[in-house]
């Protein structure tokens, strides 16, 4: 497992971490025994960073992992879960409830401090309550002790676009933009290095879009989008290559992109994608997929406040 520099934190994360979503249930009924042992086979890898939110599964993924971690030692993990979010449609970015929340993610964790606490999915809220109230308790959090790090998560790039210059954090969550079908993320990297800021990228399989299996009917893709990642699919499997080891490979192998979390309660799954970051990417394999998808290249869907979905300036990467 090779690992890199999470922006100016200090820490150094395994360029594939492990997303807990899985463990709550979230995209089929999981067994509890398996899914801990999905934990202690992604921490055997040499998978260092754990995120989760209590979000997923309604508090169940949190409480799972709670278990799971039980038998190994602290100094073994980065440790990582959000707040903001509880259901589909209730979110809460008021100091308060942050409060509130992070001590109930520490009971169902059993653990007494986090490594990085996320504002989870921040587009859904107005940018007042996330700058004046949200953000200062991510930096009492930290005076306390409580949490290490503090970071915001969302799907629009536009959001971190206009909020990271108004407020101070560590890091960022962006998820489904730096997987085959869309690299947009690289846009924001010029933001991200001049402000020193580390950067999780999330989802190589665009959450499920490349899992091989029948895209859930809530995934809110268009059905152009699903039918063009369908075929890049297809051609794998006619040449006997499953794309989600490409999907990882691709991933994880840009220098740029500390970390990539995937989400699985499959012990063999999880040991697979580890060991495909250490395997070389079939170049030719993926010249050929990129063909496949460039019609829906960078195509995405909308996510929270109609502000935050805006047509983005385009910024050039200073690779200095």
């Amino acid at each position: 497992m090779k690992y890199r520099k999470l922006g100016n934190t200090g820490l150094d994360v395994s360029v594939l971490s492990f997303g807990a979503s899985s463990l709550g249930s979230v995209f089929r009924q999981t067994d509890d025994k398996e899914s801990i042992r999905t934990v202690h086979a992604a921490i055997d890898t040499g998978i260092n960073l754990i995120d989760v939110s209590p979000y997923y599964g309604l508090t169940k993924a949190e409480t799972v992992l709670g278990k799971a971690l039980q038998s190994i030692p602290r100094d073994k993990y980065l440790l990582s879960t959000k707040a903001g979010r509880y259901g589909e449609d209730t979110f809460d970015f008021s100091a308060k409830r942050i409060y509130s929340s992070v001590q109930e993610s520490l009971n169902r964790l059993q653990t007494d401090y986090l490594d990085i606490l996320f504002l989870h999915d921040i587009e859904f809220a107005a940018p007042d309550i996330i700058i004046e109230e949200a953000v200062p308790a991510l930096h009492r959090l930290k005076e306390q002790g409580i949490i290490r790090f503090g970071g915001i998560s969302g799907l629009p790039l536009q959001l971190f676009e206009r909020i990271l210059p108004q407020i101070d954090i560590d890091m960022i969550l962006s998820y489904c933009h730096y997987s085959l079908n869309d690299t947009s993320l690289l846009d924001l990297l010029p933001l991200l290095q001049e402000r020193e800021l580390g950067l999780v990228n999330a989802s190589p399989l665009s959450m499920g879009l490349f899992s091989g299996q029948a895209t859930p009917d809530w995934h809110p893709a268009s059905a152009r989008l699903k039918e063009v990642c369908r075929q890049a699919i297809d051609y794998c499997a006619s040449q006997g290559e499953d794309i989600a080891k490409l999907a990882v490979q691709f991933s994880t192998q840009n220098e740029l992109i500390p970390t990539t979390l995937v989400s699985t309660a499959s012990v063999n799954n999880i040991v697979n994608n580890a060991g495909w970051t250490d395997e070389p990417l079939d170049r030719e394999l993926l010249r050929k997929v990129l063909e496949i998808l460039a019609p829906i290249h960078n195509e995405s869907w909308r996510s929270g406040l109609d502000e935050y979905n805006e047509t983005r300036p385009v910024r050039r990467l200073n690779k200095a």
